[in-house]
Formats: C-alpha cells, structure tokens, sequence
C-alpha cells in the first residue's frame, strides 16, 4: 500500500513489406527515436521479422552490465545507429546499436543527498534526443544537453529555479522533443510540492514557457502561460486548506505527448498534496489541474483544453500514466482519439482536438466509483470514499490499475496491451498531521503492513497483461502474473506482444491470444518496456533489465531479490550471446545475541513508516533496497545515531534527520527493526 510511502526523431523509417509472415523480406533501417516509438507514443513497431513463426529462433544478440542496482525504467531511444539509454541517477550511455559496444558515458553527477527528496528511488525512465544533442532530466531538478556523438556536456539548467526552497522536488521523467523545445515535468506530490511543466529551447537552455497544474497559493500571477487559465478555471476548485502551504500537488512526472496532426502537446498531472482531500481543500471543489490530462500549445504552452479523470482526488489517482493517439472507427465514423489507462482503473477515449469524453469504462476492478457519467465526465462516486470519519479499502490502491509502465497499440489487432496492477487499498485521515520539512506529507495514518493477513492479501494482489479493445470498451483476453510489478508492453507487426515481468522472464506472447511463444530468462525482473529496431537487415529488440522504484518497496508482495545491477539485452534471430550468471550476494543475518535498545518498538514502528519506509521499505522486510535488518549500524546503537541524526552517511544518500527525529526517536526506530532483524528468516522476506 503506497500509503506507507505514500508514480520518429524524424518519423519510423520505411515500413516493411509483408504481415506477419515468414517475414522473406529483410527489415528496412527502422529507429526508435521518441520515448512512445512514434509521436503518436502506441509504442508499436511496423517491423515483422520477428514474428509468430520466428520468434522461436530469438537470442541475445549482445547486453552490457551496468554499474547502478537501481531500478531500471528506461525506455531505449534509437537513433543513428545509437542506442541511448539512462540509469538510476541519470547516468546515459551511448551503444552502437548493433554490436553493443559502449560509445560513451554521461555521469551528470547527481548529489546523493537528492535521494530524501524521491518517493521512489533514484530511478530515471529515459532520455529524449533532438538537433544531435541527448537529453536527461537529473534526480535533483536539473535539465542536462550532451552532445550526441561524444557525451560531452552543452548546457545544464536548473528547472526549478523561482521555486520555494521549502518544496523538494526531483524529476524521474524522461522529457520529450517537441519541435525546437525539450519538456520536462517534475515529481514530489508526495513530499509537497506545486506541479509545472516546462519547455526550454534545444539549443540554448532558454526557458521558453512553463505551465503551472495548480493555482498560485498566494493568489498572485506567476508571469506563466497557465496564469490566465488558472485564474478562469482552476482557483475557484479549491478551498481553504493546506494546499496553500504544500502546493497542491498535480506534477508531471511522467507521461507527455506531442500531436503534430493537432499542434497540442497533452499534459498527464498528477495526484493532490496532501492527499487527504478534506485537509488539503477543506473538503471543496475538484481541485483542478490534478489528476487530469492538459493540452496546451506546444509553442506558447497556452490552455487549450482538459479532462479531469478525477475530480477530488483522495487516492494518489494520478492522470500521468502514458498518453497515445489513434485513429479509431466508433459508432461507424472515424476519430481522431487520444487514449489514457490511468491509475483510477477507467479506461478513456477522448476527442484529441476538443478534449470531449468518448468513451470510459473500467479495465480493472473498480469499488472507489459506481462508473463515469457520459453527460458530465465525472465519476459516480461510491460511499465514503473520503475517509472523513473512517477508513475505507477500496480499488484501486494508491499504486494504481495501472501505473507508468507502458502499454501499447496494434493498429493490425485494434487492441491496447497494458499491464495492469491488481490491488487493493486502505484509506485513513491522520487527525495529527503536521507538516515536516523532511519525509512524505500525505496525511494519512502510516500503518504497518499486516503480516499476519500475508496469505490474502497475495490472493487479490496479481498482476495482469490485459488485450483491451479500446471501441467495444472491453477485454479481448488476458494472462495473470503472480506478482503485481511488470514491465512495459511493445506490440509489432509480427503480431506479437513482449513484455518481461517481476519474475525475471521476457516474453513474447501472441497479440491475437495471448498464448506464450517465446521467453527468456533474465535472471533479474524487468519493469521497463522493450523497443524494436533494424540495422544491417536484421531486427532487434531490446529492454532494460532490472526491478527497483516505488512498488519494490511493498514488503512481501514482490520477489525478494538483494541487490543487482541493472544490464540493457538486446535480441535478434539466431542469436547466441550468453549472459554471465548473477551473484545473489544477500548480506548475512546480524547476530543480535545480546543486541539491546533503550527504544520502544511500538513508537518506532510508526516513526519509521512515516520517515524511513519510503526508501528502505514497508516493515523494514525488502532486501531489495538498503536492508535495515542486516545493516551492521543496527547493533551499534551510537552508530545508528550518528548516521540516522548527524548524517554521517550523506553522501552515500543517507542524510541526518535531525531536523524532524530527536535522538529517542532514532532510537525508536532501531527498536522496532531490531524486531523486524529477529523475525528475519534466511534469503527470505
């Protein structure tokens, strides 16, 4: 439960001859130069070489093992031959594309002290590349231009600059070319923070506009291109409350497309800060721009439209999942649509030039609303689903039926391949809440994960890669993960669907079916999407191997894995590459024979979820991350004060907590992972 944390650089080259056959003709030079494949972002590729007779002859052409463990979530961007991909803090390589050899690296340099900033680790999901430069957005807020050929650095700006010191914000998002403009958003809902979106000049690093996705706290104009917009629509959706002193929340942490047919760039916003709803806004209006999908002018970053997914957002329902257009025949006429699975579990499809509501229905078990109102856009909300006076389990949970893991498009099927999260969530207000300068700031009441309900709480918590028939508004087919984390989707015209899952398998499915036809064994989960590209009359595919981010923290309901690194494999027909096997280096279990504390355990436990779970995990039990339960500080009780409040280890990414935890307070803390250490069983959770 998040609850307890608290989300064709010149078009696709010729398209191949043939559907799906024997695939007899050699692909013709096709890249993957935008973050979605093409600007319509249905992360679909036209080759189909690789299809249902001969993708039983896939192998590893080639893979690179990089030196972050961090979760690996980017999209690989390919272009001239170059594959470009990030890691955890931002770091890019360059491959060339069909041997695999390393061109350069790219360490922007990322102050790890940037990481108590993060609600999900120091992840990063790609770069954008444009006019012969690379594009990364950094962990700590930065927007850094490398030269595409040598990775030596162009320009760097500090996006959040004119923003309050207070708000900790990061960027995690890959940003997107858009004509002359590099966009970028920026995450930090969790922490407290006002969301904006903002575009700088390619070439020079000149900020060209930005757009802000909640009004001025202050009521003041920001000199932006959102101000009339949020002075007409968005000021009077909110009430009194403390989005006044947070910011509201809405950022942009993931998901923007730009439409070239339209000239609209679409803009997914995210969830509210706090988000107890009645704290935030008094229990009073929609509290716009959160949770919606914004179109502005790509050039002026002027309003065009919106749809707001969901109005009074009380549930981390963020609107930034992965946007595409299609082409659609519905109700016997074409339309242009843009289409969104985000993390309230409805599916929508929307005019792309006007924003009206086509069509929504729910992809995924829905209890928080009884369905949308066709006439009004808005969800029929079911009971209590504020939790003002009592706690409700509804779903979707705060991570949502579906989160930035991509989905994909077959314009040859009509379907939409997601990979959907099955999940529950418990809801309650934290009548105590303060505000901390440090920490998440949600408002909820930070429980522990409760073990003792482990065996049920796995049944209903699955994952799923779902076909989805975005006309009819209905499933086609579907097959059932045992874990709810997975990676992104990549459909092609060999009418196949890929995708790796949390087990460690990538596998190509068939996009008509949904039966296996293909997988390999990656020995490490993947969360990331694959790409496909040609070089040379062969095609290749290629994903970003390693699990980590926000839903590696949810002790118990993810494999236990310890630490890995991250590697980039790339496949193609008959190929033979081997990778080196893993060492599954777990640390040993602490003898804690005689290990004492003066701190009391029960106070610790809430202190920790509050303060520590978002990076080392619910109930202290995820090996995956920095595993408290067998950390050699954990026995030394002065050790443990000196990294936990005096920050010894900050440079390593673990600041002091002086400023919220008073020393008993620490010490609470490593009397309840004492607990947690002896109930620690080997290589287990």
């Amino acid at each position: 439960m998040k609850s307890l944390f608290g989300a064709l650089g010149a078009a696709l080259a010729i398209l191949t001859s043939g559907c799906g056959g024997t695939g007899g003709t050699p692909p013709a030079p096709a890249e993957w130069p935008y973050h979605g494949g093409d600007q319509q972002e249905q992360r679909y590729s036209p080759l189909d070489a690789i299809n249902r007779d001969t993708v039983g002859r896939l192998g590893l052409a080639w893979y690179h093992e990089f030196e972050s463990d961090r979760g690996q979530e980017a999209t690989p961007i390919v272009s001239d031959g170059v594959i470009y991909v990030s890691t955890g803090w931002a770091e890019i390589y360059a491959f060339d594309a069909e041997t695999g050899k390393l061109l350069w690296r790219y360490d922007p340099e990322v102050p790890r002290s940037a990481l108590v900033s993060a609600c999900c680790d120091a992840v990063n999901r790609g770069v954008a590349v444009s006019g012969g430069k690379v594009f990364v957005g950094t962990l700590d807020g930065r927007l850094v231009a490398v030269d595409a050929k040598t990775g030596k650095l162009a320009w760097s700006v500090n996006t959040l600059e004119g923003q309050p010191k207070a708000m900790r914000y990061t960027i995690t998002g890959a940003p997107r070319a858009v004509k002359d403009k590099i966009v970028i958003g920026n995450g930090g809902a969790e922490m407290g923070v006002r969301g904006f979106v903002s575009a700088f000049e390619a070439a020079t690093g000149k900020l060209a506009w930005r757009f802000y996705l909640t009004p001025n706290p202050e009521g003041k104009a920001d000199g932006a291109a959102s101000d009339d917009v949020l002075r007409a629509k968005a000021a009077a959706t909110w009430g009194d409350g403390d989005w006044k002193e947070s910011g509201g929340g809405g950022t942009a942490w993931d998901s923007m497309m730009y439409d070239p047919e339209s000239n609209l760039l679409y803009i997914g916003s995210g969830n509210g800060s706090p988000f107890d709803w009645n704290r935030r806004s008094g229990g009073k209006g929609d509290n716009l721009f959160l949770s919606s999908i914004v179109a502005v002018d790509p050039d002026t970053g002027r309003y065009a439209w919106h749809y707001q997914t969901t109005p009074e957002d009380a549930w981390d329902y963020t609107a930034t999942q992965q946007i595409m257009t299609a082409k659609l025949t519905i109700g016997g006429k074409p339309r242009d649509v843009v289409m969104q699975a985000p993390k309230n579990g409805f599916f929508y499809v929307l005019d792309k030039r006007t924003g009206e509501l086509i069509s929504a229905e729910p992809f995924a078990p829905v209890t928080w609303a009884k369905g949308v109102d066709m006439k009004t856009g808005r969800p029929i909300l079911a009971d209590n689903v504020h939790y003002k006076d009592t706690p409700v389990v509804i779903q979707p949970g705060p991570f949502g039926a579906h989160s930035w893991h991509a989905m994909s498009f077959s314009p040859r099927t009509g379907l939409v391949y997601i990979p959907v999260q099955l999940m529950i969530g418990e809801y309650e207000r934290d009548p105590a809440f303060k505000r901390r300068p440090m920490g998440q700031n949600v408002a909820l009441a930070m429980k522990e994960f409760p073990e003792d309900q482990l065996d049920a709480i796995r049944k209903v918590t699955k994952g799923q890669l779902l076909a989805w028939d975005p006309v009819a508004q209905k499933a086609r087919w579907s097959v059932e993960h045992p874990w709810f984390l997975n990676g992104g989707t990549l459909a092609t015209a060999g009418d196949l669907v890929f995708q790796g899952n949390a087990e460690g398998k990538f596998v190509a499915y068939d996009a008509a079916t949904g039966k296996v036809l293909w997988s390999f064994n990656t020995e490490h989960g993947i969360i990331a999407a694959p790409v496909s590209y040609s070089l040379k009359g062969e095609q290749y595919v290629a994903v970003m191997v390693g699990i980590g981010g926000a839903g590696s923290l949810v002790g118990k309901l993810v494999p236990n894995r310890p630490r890995m690194p991250g590697r980039l494999m790339v496949f193609k027909l008959g190929g033979t590459a081997k990778a080196a096997p893993y060492e599954a280096l777990y640390r040993e279990r602490l003898d804690l024979e005689g290990v004492t504390s003066a701190g009391d355990a029960d106070a610790g436990m809430a202190e920790y979820n509050k303060t520590c779970g978002v990076c080392h995990g619910a109930n202290a039990s995820v090996a995956y991350t920095a595993d408290l339960r067998r950390s050699g500080a954990l026995v030394d009780a002065k050790l443990w004060k000196d990294i936990v409040i005096d920050g010894v280890l900050a440079d390593n990414g673990m600041v002091g907590f002086k400023s919220i935890l008073t020393p008993q307070e620490a010490e609470n803390i490593r009397a309840y992972v004492l607990r947690q250490a002896r109930k620690d069983v080997p290589n287990g959770q």
